[in-house]
């Protein structure tokens, strides 16, 4: 009888450990992804549709989105509840807007336009603090400065707080790729002609490719949590997508770069579980852009 009534609660003791480590787990799955000119201003419906369906496949529990063109706070709303997200904040109305859906309530805790070429959206969800950003695509200088924007906010959170994400289309390179760009001279050649024919276009540093925005932001140190779990360029290219191809879906676009990251705090980062760019043939044709996602833990 006494070796039963030890038995019983030995098991109960360990049930209720597990109970406790099961509730203390949380689990968030982000995807960042640039939409492209918010579906043609709306007009594009069967690629908005195509998206929507695999967002559902996807089933993240939040959703990091630039360039909103053409959505409302309402419309945005609208268009997470489809995906299974009650709840989205937009950052403007004109423009390219970023936004973020979720499942879980969003706290909004500034909208950063100031000195910014696009804006940046910092949210709070599910205990992290979100800065969704969609950096200059022109001037490496003006993504330096709003580099800068960004850290100088971090550098004042993070005092009490250590799970923060700064995700979104930077327009920048990393230079934990560089070596995968050293066999592709047409890219330093494509840009550079570029460069004479635009004159607002200055994203080579010294004639070179440019890695000093990235470089910063990881210096703070944020993490590139995608960099941790892959190593070719092919696993890493997130921009351009198939869309611009003549032969469709014959691989990647040669001209390919990664300009889209999730970068993490270090807390968050041992947590990652999983980090990729979803560059296959899924979301060839969802966007100019593929999404990025990242998974934690803890």
């Amino acid at each position: 009888m006494r070796k039963s009534i030890i038995g019983m609660i030995v098991i109960i003791s360990f049930l209720s450990v597990q109970l406790v480590n099961a509730q203390g787990n949380k689990s968030v799955k982000v995807i960042s992804y640039n939409i492209w000119n918010g579906f043609d201003w709306g007009k594009d419906t069967d690629r908005k549709k195509k998206f929507i369906d695999w967002a559902n496949t996807q089933n993240p529990d939040v959703l990091a989105l630039q360039e909103l063109c053409g959505y409302t706070q309402e419309k945005l709303l609208d268009d997470a509840k489809k995906w299974g997200h009650n709840y989205a904040e937009i950052l403007k109305t004109s423009g390219y807007p970023v936004g973020i859906t979720s499942k879980e309530p969003i706290e909004v805790k500034e909208r950063i336009l100031d000195d910014m070429h696009h804006g940046a959206l910092h949210c709070k969800v599910y205990g992290i603090d979100v800065f969704v950003i969609h950096f200059s695509p022109f001037s490496h200088q003006k993504r330096r400065e709003e580099a800068k924007i960004i850290l100088d906010k971090l550098t004042k959170l993070i005092p009490e707080q250590d799970k923060y994400l700064v995700l979104g289309d930077f327009n920048a390179l990393s230079p934990f790729d560089a070596n995968l760009y050293k066999d592709k001279t047409w890219l330093l050649e494509d840009r550079r002609a570029s460069e004479k024919e635009h004159e607002h276009v200055m994203n080579l540093l010294d004639g070179e490719l440019e890695y000093g925005v990235i470089g910063s932001l990881l210096g703070f140190p944020l993490i590139d949590v995608v960099q941790r779990f892959t190593t070719t360029w092919e696993d890493r290219l997130s921009c351009p997508t198939q869309v611009f191809e003549s032969e469709k879906g014959k691989g990647p676009n040669k001209n390919s770069t990664r300009i889209d990251y999730i970068l993490s705090s270090p807390f968050l980062a041992k947590n990652c579980v999983n980090a990729t760019v979803l560059n296959k043939k899924e979301t060839y044709y969802l966007s100019d852009h593929y999404p990025i996602l990242a998974e934690f833990i803890w």
